[in-house]
């Protein structure tokens, strides 16, 4: 099947989000940076899921599914939760 231009585009940015945020992630540099790059790790998820399902291929909109939410279990804890005292 060829991909659209749109197909194309988001599996792209959904790479380049995802190699961003898993850069932000691995450095440790604070609760602030983490949780940003969580953040991006969403959209990339999001960028991923879209392209799967208008490829229809369903073990990878699977697979971002879950990860989205781990994803956002993330952003929770280093964004919004107050850190424990």
């Amino acid at each position: 099947m060829d991909e659209t231009p749109l197909i194309t585009g988001l599996k792209w940015f959904a790479t380049l989000t995802g190699i961003t945020a898993a850069f932000m992630v691995s450095l440790d540099s604070g609760r602030r940076v983490t949780g940003w790059g969580f953040v991006i790790f969403v959209a990339s998820a999001i960028a991923w899921i879209a392209g799967a399902v208008l490829t229809q291929d369903w073990a990878l909109t699977s697979q971002n599914s879950v990860l989205l939410g781990i994803n956002l279990l993330g952003v929770y804890r280093y964004l919004i939760r107050k850190k424990d005292v």
